[in-house]
């Protein structure tokens, strides 16, 4: 990435992906804006164009940790995910092109749950095959951007976590595989699930699914566009 625009309180990022690059065809040349706002939200919008007809699906893969302590994973957080159904996976953790209901299982978050309460539940073969929540959720909100597709709060700090998309699924990873082998910032380690990722984006592998609600190919002459907000208050 270059940056290609900066003020105040945002920055445009721009990449240009040659033809072939990583297999994908087209030279396309992909923007993000990341702007901070005066209602504690970070907005975050894609656009994209191409000379070749190809794949665009892109997202934000921030791990948050609403506790505000990395020694602390993210399992008494509480989780509410608009939507009904959601993509299952295989073994090989390749989306299997079904969907299915949430309703009864330990994918169902439309109300207000603690992410821990079934995240090691291994009897169910999803959470299993993930060690953990690493799934795609097809959103009621279908775009609707006015409306928030998931929550996340804690109930240590208060601090909640909104989500608004216009896109049609989320992926939501709780830090499963997050082993201590990385150092960030300040020297922090990260251990198993002390982040949580909130992605929104077309579902997984969705140009070789029939999914009429996930189009994830780019045409010659259109111009992709995604947008995701993440809104933070706290909850006293």
């Amino acid at each position: 990435y270059e940056m290609e625009s900066v003020s105040e309180n945002s920055i445009t990022l721009v990449m240009n992906s040659a033809d072939g690059e990583a297999g994908f065809p087209g030279n396309v040349v992909a923007k993000v804006t990341y702007t901070l706002t005066e209602d504690n939200s970070i907005d975050i919008v894609w656009t994209a164009t191409t000379d070749k007809k190809t794949v665009i699906n892109m997202t934000n893969l921030s791990y948050f940790n609403l506790n505000g302590d990395a020694n602390e994973p993210i399992t008494n957080n509480l989780l509410t995910i608009d939507a009904d159904g959601f993509t299952p996976v295989d073994s090989t953790y390749m989306t299997t092109g079904e969907i299915l209901p949430v309703a009864d299982t330990p994918m169902d978050f439309r109300t207000a749950k603690e992410v821990g309460k079934d995240i090691t539940n291994f009897d169910y073969e999803q959470v299993k095959f993930g060690n953990g929540y690493d799934h795609n959720w097809v959103l009621n909100t279908k775009g609707d951007e006015s409306k928030p597709c998931a929550r996340m709060e804690s109930p240590k700090t208060g601090i909640v976590l909104e989500v608004f998309t216009n896109e049609p699924g989320i992926q939501a990873y709780s830090g499963n595989f997050l082993d201590g082998t990385v150092t960030g910032k300040k020297g922090i380690v990260y251990k198993q699930r002390v982040g949580f990722c909130l992605e929104t984006q077309k579902y997984p592998d969705s140009p070789n699914k029939q999914w009429a609600e996930s189009n994830a190919y780019l045409e010659p002459g259109q111009t992709y566009t995604s947008h995701c907000i993440f809104k933070f208050s706290v909850n006293k």
